[in-house]
């Protein structure tokens, strides 16, 4: 698979995929996941690959989607691209998702926004979960309860499911 070359890039490490994929196993059959920060795609296409039924990509940045398009292509694969903002795209997206990662850059904070406009949209299926990478911590917001929480060094997985209303 393409991958980014450059130091102001940062792929999720792959002893972290490998763990998060384990824990993800049981809900990947037949999932509909959001990639929102998706980069290259590694890890929507690992979904695909692992038995997911459809993966949505986005990313603002048109050499991660170029990269995107050519591992898709590699695989045989197609999906549906976005290439927006996150904010952007989650008023965008239709449906429910089984699985939403998010990744964004660790310099930013976009976790409030981005629960709030996953709550809103009702873009999260029942028993679904969002995933969200940090460099930080990051507590639970309004109608979400922490699932789990894996630390890699200094890579924090965080896995929310919605409240029940």
């Amino acid at each position: 698979m393409a991958q980014f070359q450059g130091r102001d890039i940062r792929p999720t490490p792959d002893r972290v995929k490998e763990s998060l994929f384990q824990i993800l196993s049981p809900y990947l059959q037949g999932a509909r996941v959001l990639d929102l920060f998706c980069g290259s795609g590694a890890l929507g296409l690992e979904c695909i690959s692992r038995g997911a039924g459809e993966a949505v990509f986005n990313d603002c940045s048109a050499e991660s989607l170029a990269l995107l398009q050519k591992n898709l292509t590699a695989l045989r694969e197609s999906a549906k691209i976005y290439r927006l903002d996150y904010r952007s795209c989650l008023a965008a997206v239709t449906g429910k998702f089984n699985l939403i990662f998010a990744d964004p850059p660790y310099r930013e904070n976009f976790a409030a926004e981005i629960f709030s406009l996953v709550k809103s949209r009702k873009l999260l299926a029942e028993g679904g979960l969002l995933i969200y990478e940090s460099e930080r911590e990051e507590q639970a917001k309004e109608g979400f309860t922490l699932a789990d929480m894996r630390s890699y060094g200094r890579v924090k997985v965080m896995f929310f499911r919605e409240t029940e209303a």
